[in-house]
């Protein structure tokens, strides 16, 4: 089995670290491949990077359509996750759902941890997108920049908890949801600290990729991720242009 991680900013050093959890947690036999576009925002922070972060990982993940058997975007965000089910054939993941999802199996109720404030409204619109307002507990910010999630971990580690706690004693959450694939690596020291389990969204996503495969089960194109429409894309890259020239279905 090989999974594709695509980590949609453009800072390498976080797509190693994510690549590294990763394979910590997936099987022996799965193997793990990560990437990043090379081009876009060095960190994904708001909705203007994360709309110029879908188009370049769109683009990566057309390149490599049909070379792995599942593919995950490594952003809390989830950032350009239903267009890419629409282009792709193969499961398509993301960390921001696979861990929301996990949580509403644990407990009935989960607080998420972001790492700016202003991107609250991007974790709201994903709630609502994916149905789970009610079992969302709260949405906390730690304040820190995406990036200082990999430069000051040990800090943000505690910062993490500090706010876990409060979202545990007042807002009744029963399940930590990390929001930001820069926390990954995190989660172990956390739930020991906290006595709750704590989610790192990254291994989510791959356990459910895996399963997923092994299941022989993917993308229903019946409706909503149907493949895109035939239609010229002016001056875009050749990968998404392809989409475009696809031939219509005819049934």
């Amino acid at each position: 089995m090989r999974l594709l991680l695509v980590n949609p900013n453009t800072t390498p050093e976080m797509t190693e670290s994510v690549e590294a959890h990763a394979r910590r947690y997936a099987r022996p036999e799965t193997e793990i491949v990560a990437m990043n576009p090379e081009k876009g925002p060095a960190s994904i922070e708001g909705f203007f990077d994360d709309a110029i972060a879908a188009e370049a990982t769109l683009d990566l993940l057309i390149r490599q359509k049909g070379k792995f058997d599942a593919y995950i975007i490594a952003c809390g965000g989830d950032c350009g996750l239903f267009a890419a089910r629409e282009v792709m054939d193969a499961p398509v993941l993301g960390i921001g759902e696979a861990a929301m999802m996990t949580a509403c199996m644990l407990g009935y109720r989960f607080s998420l941890l972001d790492v700016l404030e202003r991107t609250w409204s991007q974790a709201e619109d994903l709630l609502h997108r994916y149905g789970l307002k009610e079992r969302c507990a709260s949405i906390r910010a730690v304040n820190v920049s995406v990036l200082e999630t990999e430069t000051r971990s040990d800090q943000v580690r505690d910062l993490l908890i500090a706010e876990s706690r409060k979202a545990i004693d007042e807002d009744r959450a029963e399940v930590i949801v990390l929001g930001c694939a820069g926390m990954a690596g995190l989660d172990k020291a956390m739930g020991k600290a906290l006595g709750v389990p704590v989610l790192d969204g990254v291994v989510c996503a791959v356990k459910m990729a895996e399963g997923l495969v092994d299941y022989g089960v993917s993308t229903s194109k019946i409706s909503a991720f149907k493949h895109p429409e035939p239609k010229v894309f002016k001056k875009c890259s050749s990968a998404i242009a392809s989409i475009g020239s696809r031939k219509k279905d005819i049934s």
